[in-house]
C-alpha cells in the first residue's frame, strides 16, 4: 500500500469531516460538510460538493461511517469520481488495534467512530486512564484504562437531539435545533424564558451525566482520570461542566490517522 498522504473521512450522523494527513500525522488539508437532504428530510442520492480539486492524490482512503449505507455509497462515488481506483478501507471495531483492547462483548458491534475516537485519545494521552465524552447526535462516554483497555461505555441522546425531542413531543414547547441562546449561558440554572429553559436544562443534564460518570470512574479505579471532550456540541456542554476536562476536536480523524499509519 502506498505510504503517500492518507485521506481520512469521518461520516457521522450530522456531518462529514475529512482530512488529508501525511504518514507522520501532519495535517495537510481538512474540511467538513453537511449531509445532503431532500425536502422530506431524508438523505438524497446527490453527492455533496467537496472542494477536493486542488488536493494531491492520496495513497489511500480510510473511512469511518456510522451514517448508513446510502452515505457509504455517496462517499464511495465521490472518492471514485475524484481519484479512480484509490484504495479505500472502511474501518470497523475489532478486538485489538493500535494499543486499544476492545472490552465489548461483541467487539465489532462497537461503532467505528467510538473505536477510532478511543484510538485517537490514547495516541494523544498515552498511559493515562481516560473518560472520553463525545457530544454529537448522541452523547457517548468511553472508559479507557491506562493500559489501553476499553472497559465499557454509555450512550445517551445528544444535546441537540434532547432539545429537539422536547419540541417535537410536547404541545407547547418550541423545537430548538441546536446552540445556546446568547443572552443567558447554561450556568444560570433558572432561566426566564422557555427557549433558554430548554437549552440550559439539556446542557446541565448532559453535564451531570458526564460528571457522575467521571466521579464514579475515579472512585472505582482509585486514580485520577483525564476527561477528554469532543464533538459538535462540546462548547455548549462544557460551559456547564464543573470538573476538569481536556478538549480535543478531532478524535475520530486522529484515530483514523493512527490506524492508517500502522496498517
Amino acid at each position: 500500500m502506498s505510504r503517500g498522504p492518507f485521506l481520512l473521512i469521518d461520516a457521522g450522523n450530522s456531518r462529514i469531516k475529512w482530512a488529508l494527513v501525511a504518514p507522520d500525522g501532519t495535517r495537510l488539508h481538512a474540511g467538513a460538510m453537511d449531509h445532503v437532504r431532500d425536502d422530506g428530510g431524508k438523505a438524497s442520492d446527490d453527492v455533496s460538493p467537496i472542494e477536493w480539486s486542488t488536493l494531491p492524490r492520496p495513497g489511500s482512503a480510510w473511512i469511518s461511517n456510522v451514517a448508513g449505507a446510502a452515505v457509504a455509497e455517496r462517499l464511495d462515488a465521490l472518492v471514485e469520481a475524484r481519484w479512480p481506483g484509490l484504495s479505500r478501507t472502511v474501518v470497523r471495531a475489532c478486538a485489538q488495534q493500535c494499543g486499544v483492547t476492545n472490552g465489548y462483548a461483541t467487539p465489532d458491534a462497537l461503532g467505528s467512530d467510538r473505536w477510532a475516537g478511543m484510538i485517537g485519545a490514547r495516541a494523544a494521552y498515552p498511559g493515562e486512564p481516560l473518560l472520553v465524552a463525545t457530544f454529537g447526535t448522541a452523547t457517548t462516554l468511553e472508559a479507557l484504562r491506562a493500559d489501553g483497555t476499553f472497559v465499557g461505555g454509555l450512550i445517551a441522546p445528544g444535546f441537540t437531539l434532547m432539545m429537539r425531542s422536547l419540541g417535537e413531543h410536547t404541545a407547547q414547547l418550541p423545537v430548538i435545533g441546536g446552540g445556546m441562546p446568547d443572552a443567558q449561558p447554561p450556568l444560570e440554572v433558572f432561566a426566564t424564558d422557555t427557549r433558554r429553559s430548554i437549552s440550559a436544562g439539556c446542557a446541565l443534564a448532559q453535564a451531570a451525566l458526564v460528571e457522575r460518570a467521571w466521579a464514579d470512574l475515579q472512585a472505582a479505579w482509585n486514580t485520577p482520570v483525564r476527561l477528554v471532550v469532543s464533538g459538535g456540541a462540546a462548547a455548549e456542554v462544557t460551559a456547564a461542566l464543573k470538573v476538569p476536562h481536556t478538549r480535543h476536536d478531532a478524535l475520530v480523524l486522529a484515530g483514523l490517522a493512527r490506524i492508517a499509519a500502522q496498517s
